[in-house]
Formats: C-alpha cells, structure tokens, sequence
C-alpha cells in the first residue's frame, strides 16, 4: 500500500490578465479518497487540477499534499502525477518504454526500470502487448498504458484530466469500474475532472461542484444528490426542479415561495438571511400525477413533452408561471395511466419532497 496524501487547497486563486478563472477556493481532499472536480465548461476544474500538479501557477493561496506545501514546487517533486486527457503516448516507443519512460528520466538503470515496467503492465493486464507500440492498441488499452505510466513513480496522488471523454459509452462504463477498483486497490488519493454527473456519481467518495471559478458544494455524491446546496447545484445535476419567486411567510422550518403570475409553494428549510426571493428544490423522479395532498404541494399544467425511458417516462410540463418542469415517472405508473403532450395534468409531490435551497455568498 501507498501512502496517501490528503491534499488541502487553501485559498487559491488562478487570475489569466483580467479573468478570474478560480476565486479563492477552499477545498480538503481526505488522503485515499476519489474525488471527482465537476462542472461546465470553463468552470476552473481544469485549472484547479493542473494548480495541484504544479502545471499550472498559483497566483494567491498554497496546496499543501500532506504536511508539505507544495506551491513552488516543479511536478516532479509534488509526489503527484498527472494522466492527460489525450494520454500523450510516445508512438516510437514500445509499451514497456512508454511506461518506464519517467524511470529513465530519474536515471535508473534500464533492467530496473522495464522491471518495474513489467509490472505496471501486469497490474493493468497489459503484459502480453509489452513489445506492441501504441498505434496497435485500441483506446481502452492506451488509457491503461498512460495509467501504468503515470502510477509508475509511486505517486501519492492521481491526477486525471477527462479520461474517460475520448472512449466510446460502453468502454466508458467498463473504465469507470477499472478505475474505481485501481484506487482502492492502491489506496492512494485519485482527483478526476470531469463534466460528467454520472460519472461523477459512479466513481466519486467526495464531489466537488465548480462554477465560474468558485466552489458550489464539496459533498459525497447521495449529499449532493438528495440535498444540493444551491440551485446551480439543483439544476446542474439534474434530479431536482428548482422553483424561484417572492417569499412570503418563513416560519416553523418551513417557507411559502410565490410564483411571478403562478402559484405558491411550500418548502422545508427556511433561508436563514431572511431575502425577500428565495429557490426551491423538488426531486423529479418523487413528483406524481395527481391531486395535491394539501395547497403548495402541486401544480395544474399542460404537458409539453413525453419521454420513453424504459423504465422510467420523463415528462415535461408547463403551468402555474413555471415553465419546464420535469416529472419522471416509473413506466408502470405511466402506462397505467398515460398522457399526451397537450393534456391539462395535475402533479404533486410530498412536504419532504421540496426543500429550500442555499446561495453561494459573494
């Protein structure tokens, strides 16, 4: 077993000329955990990888990986290492070079490191393919290379950038295994970017939600899942529907949310600063058709869109100054009692059903 380095991100900022790209970001990767850094495009997560690895300046803050701060420090001395989403693969080279490749950088003698080489290979059951050049393999097999090459130094921490963008979906759900077992296998710290909510959900212990440079919420993934912290959160992964309007009464842990031109809604929590708008949450697969239990627990709307999911219907409605409201509901259910796009429905949900959501303070 390795030993693990707990990363701790301590106020870091990375400024390009008059862009921000991540605003002093806090965040306390527990050593032998998977961490998955995940949001849109352009939200820092790249940026905040690649400051770990040393790839990438800090402008203010410190990484520390264990008791070591590591800010000024080149790559090669972090005990990091780094699996690029393009795998960078020599195409001269045999299996065995490509992964001994930083060995012979360091300077150790050639038996020693094809050795040790060898037994990367073993590990991601590569060993037949040694004397194969990259250009031979598919690209389940490349990613396997570029692992045992980053692993090779005996880092205390995996960083990977996508890497499972570029392999086709069943590979994808066949690597994400691969990867889950070879972290806890190892037992070293994995931190993997990616803008996958599934994937995400699959592999990670700890889910750190990025946006516009800024942390959203750091949580295991049934925490993120059953109680986002922000809308962005709500909507970004998907399950919930996020309601916004006007307070107008918060009391007893509980809130009533008015719609612009719509209806009221109840939710549990209540939004502490006392602001005059407030989000809501409502989980999309627990809303049901049919007459609300009591007022605020539902909505009248006609239906915009019916989803075949096998087992599951997505169903799209609008009404009650929401637009786009989602419901899925299980095919049983469904097609017990099916509707059309056009119908006039009534949904509901049940009082734990919608919580009241946080915001990011500025």
């Amino acid at each position: 077993m390795h030993k693990a380095a707990e990363i701790d991100i301590v106020s870091v900022s990375k400024v390009y000329g008059s862009t921000t790209a991540v605003d002093t970001i806090s965040l306390k990767i527990p050593g032998g955990t998977y961490c998955c850094l995940l949001g849109p495009s352009g939200c820092g997560k790249t940026s905040t990888l690649r400051m770990i690895a040393g790839h990438e300046s800090i402008s203010s803050g410190d990484v520390r990986l264990g008791n070591v701060v590591v800010t000024d420090f080149p790559p090669a001395r972090r005990g990091t290492a780094m699996m690029f989403q393009s795998y960078a693969l020599f195409p001269h080279l045999d299996l065995v070079d490509n992964v001994a490749f930083s060995l012979k950088m360091k300077g150790i003698d050639k038996d020693a490191r094809r050795a040790k080489a060898m037994d990367m290979l073993r590990l991601m059951q590569l060993e037949a393919y040694a004397t194969r050049r990259p250009a031979q393999l598919s690209g389940g097999q490349q990613q396997r290379v570029a692992l045992a090459r980053a692993l090779i130094t005996d880092p205390e921490a995996l960083l990977l950038d996508e890497p499972l963008s570029a392999l086709d979906p069943f590979l994808k759900i066949r690597m994400r295994a691969e990867l889950k077992k070879l972290q806890t296998s190892l037992g070293i710290t994995f931190v993997h970017v990616t803008h996958s909510q599934e994937e995400a959900m699959a592999l990670a212990d700890i889910i750190v939600i990025m946006n516009d440079g800024r942390i959203e919420q750091a949580a295991h993934p049934r925490v993120v899942f059953e109680k986002p912290a922000t809308a962005f959160v709500a909507r970004f992964m998907g399950d919930h529907n996020v309601i916004s309007g006007r307070v107008t009464k918060s009391q007893g842990g509980e809130m009533m949310l008015s719609v612009p031109a719509g209806a009221d809604f109840v939710a549990t929590g209540d939004n502490g600063e006392l602001t005059d708008t407030a989000d809501i949450a409502i989980r999309t697969d627990h809303v049901r058709i049919g007459p609300p239990s009591e007022k605020g627990l539902g909505f009248t709307g006609s239906v915009t869109n019916v989803e075949y999911r096998g087992s599951s219907v997505k169903l799209s409605v609008n009404g009650a100054g929401i637009e786009d409201f989602t419901a899925i509901i299980t095919d049983k259910d469904f097609f017990a009692n099916p509707v059309k796009v056009g119908e006039a429905i009534q949904l509901s949900w049940g009082r734990e059903d919608a919580i009241v959501l946080g915001r990011l303070k500025h």
